[in-house]
């Protein structure tokens, strides 16, 4: 029994309760504070991240064949930071060689290592903080949170569901069956888990972290090796939790290269190669529908757990509290300047307007409120920039000013006061007809929203669940006062493989997903073909090989 298992057992038995019962629980405090971390553990993270700007990335005995390393923050600087390279083959060969000795380690040393890397993930959550800032935009609140405690949930929960799926068949049982008057047959069975083989994890952009650790941490749990490949533009979050990674494992008596990074540049990535290798067993996958469409038609073989991206909505039939419910709907449209795979992104109002707390109001009130509501969130520049960040990637910008002819334009998008270096956008607002499907119907990702009018709230709803069914959605909210609409609803969203959101006003948003509590995607429409997290995540990783003989008399 592995010593790292013991440490940890609590936060393991804790984790698999709060599966179980889906209420809250974390063991990974959220708050960045100097009174959980320690009165220097912000000071530390940034001057331990300073320390990594124009240096080379050391991985010690990382295979290397040359150096790449290209990212620019979206708030101006380029990190300067280079990562070891290395071929595809050279990748593959490093994992294969590393393999045996982690497949044959019993599950409880393998669940201890995972839960030894998170522990010392949390650690240094501050360092990662700012990494997520300068290579996603991120403000540094939500960088910190998602990008440190709210991603090593993810992996935790990851491992707790794989844990059980491994001991749900004992390691020995003895077989009799009886044989009349005669002697019964008396076998002795052993079952032994065996991993699938090189698992690729592939990062994104936007949520380095949160987005990897479910995949990484499943497949490395249930015995495989895994090839991390970050996006060019956001490796060294998943560069430090390598680093992490290799440390525990080396100490731990395992080779290093169970986990590896594949760094490559801009214009020269190897994803591809690596999903069409013959040797890659596992494919996990962030990012657009695209590529996700790509990945799962030429990965062979291998089992593939995408989560892609689709058109989220809301539909507003009536509400008894109109300003909290513009309010809370601003801030889902302004939260990381909508850069979410759980942003909302249209808005169905009946044309004839709604019933409120604060009487009936036009399709053109609702619309008006609900960018009334974004202009004095983001009023305060300091508050702003805290709230919308930066843009990832250019081309969100370009989206923007494509996005401004598809409708009659709300609110209008403009940069954050105050971010002068960095790309910036709060949420563009737009109102178009229900017949406008051009302009709404494909995902637009970024601050761009449309207030769609519908006939009325069960027009919204029929419009919502079909493009769930036919683009994809992660996230649906639904803002209603009549029972009856509300269970309806349910059942629709429900046949779409969608997860709805009722009624919110308060500080739960739309594009929020806890862990251990809420499944992130459902893996049952076009939106991903997989869960965050659930059993079918992790069962798949491995198999149960048995041995058995007769029992000795």
């Amino acid at each position: 029994m592995s010593g790292l298992f013991e440490r940890h057992r609590p936060t393991l038995d804790a984790a698999l309760q709060a599966v179980a019962k889906r209420d809250f629980w974390s063991p990974y405090p959220e708050v960045p504070s100097g009174k959980i971390y320690g009165e220097t553990a912000k000071e530390d993270g940034l001057a331990a991240y300073k320390a990594r700007l124009g240096q080379p990335f050391v991985l010690a005995d990382h295979p290397a064949e040359g150096a790449v390393g290209a990212e620019v923050s979206p708030y101006g600087p380029a990190l300067g930071i280079t990562y070891p390279a290395a071929s595809v083959e050279t990748l593959i060969a490093a994992s294969r060689a590393a393999a045996r000795s982690w497949a044959s380690a019993a599950p409880e040393v393998r669940v201890g290592v995972c839960l030894e890397i998170l522990a010392r993930l949390n650690a240094r959550s501050f360092e990662m903080a700012n990494a997520v800032v300068h290579t996603t935009g991120q403000a540094f609140a939500m960088a910190f949170q998602a990008g440190g405690p709210h991603a090593q949930d993810r992996g935790l929960e990851a491992v707790a569901f794989a844990y059980a799926e491994m001991t749900r068949t004992p390691a020995q049982a003895t077989w009799t069956k009886p044989q009349g008057k005669g002697e019964p047959i008396i076998m002795e069975k052993h079952w032994r888990i065996v991993p699938r083989g090189v698992s690729l994890a592939i990062g994104c952009n936007t949520f380095p972290t949160w987005n990897s650790y479910p995949g990484l941490f499943a497949s490395l749990a249930t015995g495989n090796t895994v090839i991390v490949k970050p996006h060019p533009a956001a490796i060294l979050p998943l560069a430090i939790t390598v680093e992490i990674i290799r440390q525990v494992l080396v100490e731990e008596g395992f080779a290093a290269d169970i986990v590896l990074l594949a760094a490559d540049a801009p214009g020269s990535e190897i994803t591809k190669d690596l999903v069409q290798h013959p040797a890659v067993a596992i494919v996990d996958y962030t990012g657009s529908n695209a590529f996700g469409t790509w990945v799962r038609e030429n990965a062979g073989a291998a089992g593939v757990y995408t989560e892609e991206a689709g058109v989220n909505s809301i539909i507003i039939g009536a509400t008894d509290n109109f300003a909290g419910m513009c309010s809370n709907i601003a801030f889902s449209l302004s939260l990381y300047s909508g850069q979410m795979c759980t942003a909302p992104q249209d808005i169905f109002v009946p044309r004839g307007g709604i019933e409120t707390n604060e009487g009936h109001k036009t399709f053109d009130d609702v619309a008006a409120g609900i960018a009334a509501a974004v202009d004095g969130l983001l009023a305060d520049p300091v508050h702003a920039a805290g709230v919308c960040g930066a843009i990832a990637n250019p081309a969100t910008l370009a989206r923007i000013a494509t996005a401004r002819s598809l409708g009659r334009i709300v609110r209008d998008s403009a940069p954050v006061e105050g971010l002068d270096d960095a790309r910036t956008a709060t949420p563009l607002i737009l109102a178009v007809d229900a017949a406008d499907t051009n302009a709404y119907a494909e995902e637009r990702f970024g601050p761009i929203a449309f207030v769609v009018a519908v006939d009325d709230i069960e027009d919204g709803v029929n419009r919502a669940a079909e493009l769930a069914e036919r683009k994809g959605a992660i996230t649906v909210a639904l803002y209603a006062t009549d029972e009856a609409q509300v269970l309806t609803a349910a059942d629709r969203f429900a046949a779409a493989g969608v997860n709805l959101s009722v009624n919110l006003a308060g500080g739960i948003y739309v594009n929020q997903s806890a862990a251990f509590s809420d499944f992130h995607v459902t893996g049952a429409n076009p939106a991903g073909n997989a869960s965050l997290t659930d059993a079918a995540f992790v069962a798949n990783r491995f198999r149960v090989v048995m041995w058995r003989r007769p029992a000795a008399a």
